[in-house]
This record gives C-alpha cells, sequence and structure tokens, in this order.
C-alpha cells in the first residue's frame, strides 16, 4: 500500500460536500427509489473506522470500504456536456457520493493512503456506478460513468472537512 501526499500549493479543493441519513438505492433493488435527502453541508464530521456522522453509512459495519465516497467534479462536467443534460437539470448530489473535488485523479488514490485537510483516508476502489445513476443523472450515466464512478475510501484519522477549502499536504 502506498501513500499520497499532495505537493504544496496543489490546485485540489472540496467544491461540494453532502450527507443523506437514509438509502435511496442500497438495498432497494427491485423496488422504488427511496425518497431520503440528500443535504449539502458546508463541513462534515469524519469519524475513524466508523464513517461520517449523520451519514446513512456510519456504523454501516466494521471496516467498511465506503466509509466515504469521492467523485471529480472534472468527470461530472464532462458527464453532463456529453450526455446533454440540461443546465437547469445539473445537480452534483444526484451521484450520490460525499464529497465531490476539483484537481484529485480520484483513481490514481485507490489502493493508497492520503490526505486531505488533515484527515488521512485509503481509497478502496472504484464507486462502480450502478442502474439507479440512469434515473437519477441521465439514461446513459451507468454506462458513461464505468471507470469514472469516483472513490470509496475508509477514514483512518477522524477530523473535520470544509467545503470550499483547497486541499492541504
Amino acid at each position: 500500500m502506498g501513500s499520497a501526499i499532495l505537493p504544496p500549493g496543489f490546485p485540489a479543493m472540496i467544491r461540494h460536500l453532502f450527507i443523506s441519513p437514509g438509502h435511496n438505492y442500497f438495498g432497494h433493488h427491485g423496488q422504488p427509489a427511496g425518497e431520503s435527502p440528500i443535504v449539502e453541508v458546508p463541513e462534515i464530521d469524519c469519524v475513524a473506522g466508523s464513517g461520517i456522522r449523520g451519514d446513512r453509512f456510519f456504523d454501516f459495519k466494521p471496516d467498511y470500504k465506503g466509509q466515504i465516497t469521492f467523485f471529480a467534479w472534472e468527470d461530472l462536467v464532462q458527464l453532463w456536456d456529453e450526455l446533454g443534460v440540461l443546465p437547469e437539470d445539473r445537480n452534483a448530489s444526484a451521484t450520490r457520493r460525499n464529497v465531490i473535488s476539483t484537481g484529485l485523479v480520484l483513481p490514481d488514490l485507490s489502493g493508497v493512503e492520503f490526505e486531505i485537510q488533515g484527515v488521512r483516508f485509503l481509497g478502496t476502489e472504484e464507486c462502480r456506478p450502478c442502474y439507479w445513476m440512469n434515473g437519477a443523472i441521465h439514461p446513459e450515466a451507468e454506462a458513461w460513468m464505468r471507470g469514472r464512478g469516483g472513490l470509496r475510501a475508509m477514514i483512518l484519522t477522524g477530523g473535520t472537512l470544509r467545503c470550499g477549502h483547497c486541499v492541504e499536504a
């Protein structure tokens, strides 16, 4: 397992932070999507080994690989543009990811430890898209997102992530 330390002045930033108290898709196969809101917040409380306080996956199970999820803003904008999603239908929360960042190459963080705003994470695997994305974003979103679905991670040290703050080494 490697480690990723971002150089000082690295042009990365957290654009959006989201939590949701309930599951809309997880455990709903063959049923309608749930109606739990996904809430944009200015900061999130990351708890080592447990997840994000107030989020649906908090204390889900020991060593859960998806305690926090990341999605690249650059990929989201490209998805919207390439699939022709209208500006009024563009909503970053539709990905159901916790952190929307700019400047991070998320596939490079899979299998490595990295730090953002003093909180350490272990990138565990791609956040694989599912068929629910076709209804939430666009009918072709699941196929488009394959290989670009974001990053699932475990929280190694607790702390607070704040929206709008640059990612620090």
